[in-house]
């Protein structure tokens, strides 16, 4: 049955092909494609029933779609073309060639430690773990620094700070132990052979005074020679007068033994009176203190020069250090010391130095200093041990160089004892020496006698072995590298001895991502000092360049004092090429016109006239080398002043002259003008080398007066 209904269906569409395309179409979409024709089965009579033409149409659309589509992406890419031809899309075109620098740039990431070589993404150092900074800014140009926009500079969080000049101390820190003041105690000893009877002082620690009874010594040589005494005495007194100068010379000879025996002058003063001798001696204190020390017990025989006890006095102690030499070095009689105890924790106690070893140890390699401490309430006990600080300058200074002391500043101080200080002359209570005035200890007067040191924030500095540089910002942005030699560091400064000026400002934070920076600019850096150095551009020294413009003639106060700059100028040179310092006058003159010039509106020529006003203060020095080293840059800067700006009296033709052998690249200065090449008097050399240098042209003022001031735009 199912083979005949099959057989009915295959032959329904040549029979009505409405119903055949009804067929074809599917009941779940209308755009769906037609599903594959059933296989041709043949018919009733044995002939094939011919393939459906479905399968046709559906080869035609997807042809015709895939056409239009073709045709659109054409229209499109034509439409592109003509908005960038007519200027449409600039934004796009832009962002596109920024996107293009980008990567021609090679923007990079790097490691602030630089253990890595630099990489192309962003993302963590797998060595130290930082967070990879991008490379921001470039090279100077120059070879030695290096330039960083603001946003770069936030980013790596650099800080600056100026380099000042400071009286900087700097604090020894070491440890001493506590001992008796050997000024302020005593042995006491027998001074006869007897039997010690009693013993007063019968343990350690026992407070005395002076005069104090401390044993009792029954001695019968000691009443042999009270007896002698008392004899010699009673036959003075009843003796004839032939015979009374050898009687009152045996007097004395026994009362001389009796002292010689141990026995004080109150004693022999009771003998006398008493008038009976006695076989013991009571042994006294001959100073206030403690007993530190028993070394004998009641019943013992002593011979003579035995020692029986021994007495300090604690009101004052020493503190024993042991200093390097090179610390030993800033240490001076006087020097304030500040302590503290292990048994007394929290408290400092305050001492002066009194003593310096003038030796140094062959075996510690040390120096022993002595500490003097004051110690009215007994707190400080010897043998305890004490940490130390010493406050010395951060540079020692020059022998003979006061140092300054607010504590000691106009005082008098014991010779022996730097903890009496007085107000007034006097004598030491002591040791009875006259007390000194503190200057003559090596104490200046004034604080304005402090040593002034250059220094700069720890942090600014880094280092690596021997090498120690330091970044300075010389323009906004721009950090030149800078070797430097150091010296100390205390109190979170550090002393720089060379390579860095007063008043320039260095880095302090952020500084290991510069010294990155000049890794990849090729520049030298704490790592590599040397990288650049011989691959580095050199540029050929030369005569300073002048600008081929009209000179301004300039009239009223501000000519007259360009007249009398020049002026002046003429003759500091004429006085240095003469071997001699910069006359008085001149320099007063120089810093009058410059001064004046500074208040006048001459703004592009200010930068000359801040260098001269700066530099001419320095030529206020009686040394010529020094008056030679400020003015090169401030006979540049005139130079500069003579090609732009001059007054009436100053607008003949002036001879500019250049030397290559004066150091940092050749100096350049003026003389008047006309002069013939031999008349060149080199201001650098004097007569070491006084015709030195090359005439490099005329300097000629030829523009027209301008009456007034010049405006700012000269």
């Amino acid at each position: 049955m199912l083979a005949a209904l099959r057989r009915r269906l295959s032959r329904s569409p040549a029979s009505s092909p409405g119903s055949s395309r009804a067929s074809q179409v599917s009941p779940a979409s209308d755009t769906a494609p037609p599903a594959p024709a059933p296989p041709q089965s043949p018919g009733d009579d044995g002939a094939p029933v011919p393939a459906t033409r479905s399968g046709g149409r559906w080869w035609v659309g997807t042809a015709v779609r895939t056409a239009a589509f073709l045709i659109a992406l054409v229209g499109l890419l034509v439409g592109v073309g003509v908005a960038q031809r007519f200027g449409l899309l600039d934004g796009a075109a832009s962002v596109a060639a920024a996107g293009m620098d980008a990567v021609e740039d090679g923007v990079q990431w790097i490691c602030p430690m630089m253990c890595t070589p630099p990489s192309s993404e962003p993302g963590r150092c797998p060595v130290c773990g930082m967070e990879l900074v991008k490379s921001a800014g470039g090279g100077g140009g120059d070879g030695v620094s290096v330039t960083l926009d603001p946003a770069a500079r936030r980013l790596a969080g650099i800080g600056t700070a100026e380099a000042t000049l400071e009286a900087l101390d700097r604090q020894i820190r070491t440890v001493g132990e506590l001992s008796f003041d050997e000024g302020r105690d005593a042995t006491i000893a027998a001074y006869v052979d007897g039997r010690l009877e009693r013993l007063f002082a019968d343990y350690v620690g026992v407070p005395v005074q002076e005069g104090d009874d401390l044993a009792v010594l029954y001695s019968p040589e000691l009443y042999t020679a009270q007896r002698e005494y008392l004899s010699a005495r009673s036959s003075l007194a009843a003796g004839a007068n032939a015979s009374e100068q050898v009687t009152r010379e045996l007097a004395l000879a026994a009362r001389d033994k009796l002292i010689e025996l141990g026995m004080t002058a109150d004693q022999i003063a009771t003998l006398r009176e008493r008038g009976e001798a006695e076989t013991r001696l009571r042994i006294r204190s001959p100073l206030g203190g403690t007993v530190v020390e028993k070394l004998k017990t009641e019943g013992q025989y002593v011979a003579r020069g035995e020692p029986i006890v021994k007495i300090a006095d604690l009101s004052a102690v020493w503190l024993m250090l042991e200093l390097f030499p090179e610390d030993a070095a800033g240490v001076r009689f006087g020097t304030k010391v500040r302590a503290t105890l292990r048994s007394l924790p929290g408290e400092e106690f305050v001492g002066r130095v009194a003593f310096v070893d003038p030796t140094v140890d062959p075996t510690t390699r040390t120096v022993g200093v002595r500490v003097e401490m004051l110690n009215p309430d007994g707190r400080l006990r010897p043998g305890d041990l004490a940490t130390a600080v010493v406050e010395v300058p951060a540079v020692p200074p020059p022998p003979g160089e006061p140092v300054y002391d607010p504590e000691l500043a106009m005082k008098y101080v014991s010779p022996m004892h730097p903890q009496i200080v007085r107000d007034e002359p006097g004598e030491c209570p002591v040791c009875g020496m006259d007390l000194v005035p503190a200057s003559e200890l090596g104490f200046a007067e004034s604080r304005t006698a402090d040593r002034q040191v250059l220094t700069v924030p720890r942090d600014a500095v880094l280092r690596a072995g021997g090498h120690s540089v330091v970044y300075v910002e010389t323009d906004p942005g721009r950090f030149e590298i800078r070797d430097v030699e150091l010296g100390p560091t205390a109190n979170g400064r550090t002393v720089i001895l060379g390579g860095v000026e007063a008043g320039e400002t260095v880095a302090t934070g952020g500084n290991f991502l510069i010294d990155s920076q000049m890794q990849l600019a090729g520049n030298p850096s704490l790592i590599d000092p040397t990288r650049a150095k011989a691959t580095a551009p050199t540029t050929a020294e030369g005569p300073l360049t002048l600008p081929d413009e009209p000179v301004l003639i300039v009239e009223g106060e501000t000519g007259a004092a360009l007249d009398a700059l020049f002026a002046a100028y003429f003759d500091v040179q004429t006085a240095l090429a003469a071997d001699e310092p910069p006359p008085a006058e001149a320099v007063r003159a120089l810093e009058g016109a410059a001064d004046r010039l500074d208040a006048a509106d001459l703004a592009a020529v200010a930068n000359q006239i801040v260098v001269i006003e700066r530099h001419a203060a320095e030529l206020r020095t009686d040394e010529i080398e020094a008056a030679r080293v400020a003015f090169k840059p401030l006979s540049h800067a005139v130079l500069q002043l003579s090609a732009a700006v001059r007054g009436p009296d100053s607008n003949a033709a002036f001879t500019h002259f250049f030397c290559p052998m004066v150091k940092g690249g050749g100096g350049d200065w003026l003389q008047p003008g006309g002069l013939p090449r031999d008349a060149l008097r080199n201001p650098y050399w004097g007569a070491e080398m006084l015709k030195c240098g090359e005439k490099v042209r005329e300097v000629v003022a030829n523009a027209a007066p301008a009456d007034g001031v010049s405006p700012g735009g000269v």
